[in-house]
């Protein structure tokens, strides 16, 4: 079956919720792709008329500007009166923890004026917040990396303490948007000193209160064969909690390396590991797209949990099955009462990130020995990118010349102390970390 031959109900449109303003989110290029191959009109938000993905062919119907902030009532006028322009109720689609935890809360306000899934209506915060997704695993009994929110600097280096270095630091507010701070959304610590600078930096930021703005967790090394064991489930629920798409996949590399979002991954079959996601997600009556991160520990041979986004992972066009089927397309299909064609899973299909991946290579090449030269194979023979398509040049080409600008504004302010509001080249990592793909 082809991509031609899907019985997808084209005159459902689609909308793309995005409430993250970053121009280098390549995962709603890939809603953009994925229908508008279908014949699927997508009306899409963008920061700017150079946004990359809003120059897609795909983007039929850009929506321009994003909402002006994210108060509800802000986003709900949007979307009413967007639909106003539709010819009938289209398929939400969200991309960020925001967006999700908006469409759980106040989704009932749009219906039946857009079709979407209705998880439990506190389920998406409380699996986006990294403290309440311990509380989560610890009652569902996942294993989960052993947790702290400190209230102070004492608390943070006993807990760092405790566990050894190095920790990982995830910021634990949004302010992390603000590009004026250069804190990274998700780092490792490697000392005491590193990790009472970090938390002055965020003490800065947050002011003084009872919330540091940061959550530690142990790191989990690389295994003494060499390299992390970094896993991601992706899945499709529908209105029963049935898993009716669903695979594991493997981060090959990261950025930034061991801590961030996947610049290079590979459909890996992993039937224990599904079956646990998919038995977490069914017993919470989950509903809808999900993409958990884990990493695996040999201690006990666990897969522990690190990373719960309530919303569409950005890597997911790695998961194309034989059938044409990807997470995207499960849904329309589904809210749009199809049926799923069968179809076969595809090991070792990879997808690359061209504008992270090089980025993360200088890590993994000084610390794993990896050769240009394999690095550049690897590249050459991904089956999927995040930018560049041949039937879709323009993403590409617009992400190239905002990425070269993004680093030579970055070098200016680090230069010359200057204020450039560009984005920076790490901006995707605010999205991912309050989700992690």
């Amino acid at each position: 079956m082809t991509e031609a031959t899907l019985d997808a109900d084209t005159a459902t449109e689609a909308v793309l919720l995005r409430l993250d303003r970053n121009v280098f989110h390549h995962g709603g290029l890939g809603v953009i792709r994925s229908l508008g191959r279908l014949g699927i009109p997508v009306w899409t938000m963008r920061e700017d008329r150079f946004a990359p993905a809003a120059l897609s062919r795909y983007a039929r119907r850009p929506v321009s500007p994003m909402p002006a902030g994210t108060h509800p009532d802000d986003v709900l006028d949007l979307l009413d009166r967007l639909a106003d322009r539709l010819p009938g109720p289209a398929v939400l689609i969200t991309t960020d923890d925001a967006g999700a935890i908006f469409l759980a809360e106040y989704g009932d306000k749009l219906r039946p004026r857009y079709l979407f899934p209705k998880p439990p209506p506190d389920l998406p915060r409380r699996a986006a917040g990294k403290a309440t997704l311990a509380e989560i695993c610890r009652t569902a009994g996942a294993p989960h990396p052993a947790t702290a929110v400190p209230v102070d600097a004492a608390e943070a280096t006993a807990f760092a303490d405790s566990c050894g270095y190095p920790v990982m630091a995830k910021v634990n507010r949004f302010w992390a948007a603000d590009k004026s701070t250069n804190v990274r959304s998700t780092s490792i610590v490697h000392s005491r000193a590193e990790l009472l600078a970090l938390g002055e930096q965020v003490r800065r930021a947050t002011g003084d209160g009872p919330d540091t703005g940061l959550l530690l967790q142990e790191y989990l090394a690389p295994t003494a064969t060499g390299g992390r064991q970094d896993w991601f489930f992706h899945g499709y629920f529908d209105a029963d909690s049935r898993c009716l798409f669903g695979h594991t996949g493997t981060k090959v590399r990261s950025y930034p390396a061991y801590a961030g979002l996947t610049s290079y991954g590979r459909w890996t079959p992993n039937q224990r590991l599904r079956e646990e996601s998919i038995a977490l997600l069914t017993g919470l009556g989950y509903r809808g797209i999900v993409s958990l991160d884990y990493c695996w520990d040999p201690r006990d041979d666990s897969y522990r949990l690190v990373d719960f986004n309530p919303r569409l992972g950005a890597q997911f066009r790695l998961f194309h099955d034989s059938a044409g089927i990807d997470l995207v397309r499960a849904m329309h299909l589904d809210l749009t009462g199809r049926a799923l064609p069968p179809g076969e899973a595809v090991p070792g299909r990879t997808l690359a990130v061209e504008n992270y991946d090089p980025i993360a290579m200088l890590t993994y090449r000084r610390n794993e020995s990896l050769s240009l030269r394999s690095w550049l194979s690897s590249m050459r023979a991904a089956d999927e990118y995040a930018w560049f398509a041949r039937d879709d040049l323009a993403p590409f080409a617009m992400t190239g010349a905002r990425t070269l600008w993004s680093a030579a504004a970055h070098r200016l302010r680090r230069e010359y102390g200057g204020r450039e509001r560009e984005p920076r080249l790490d901006s995707h990592q605010h999205c991912e970390s309050h989700g992690g793909n």
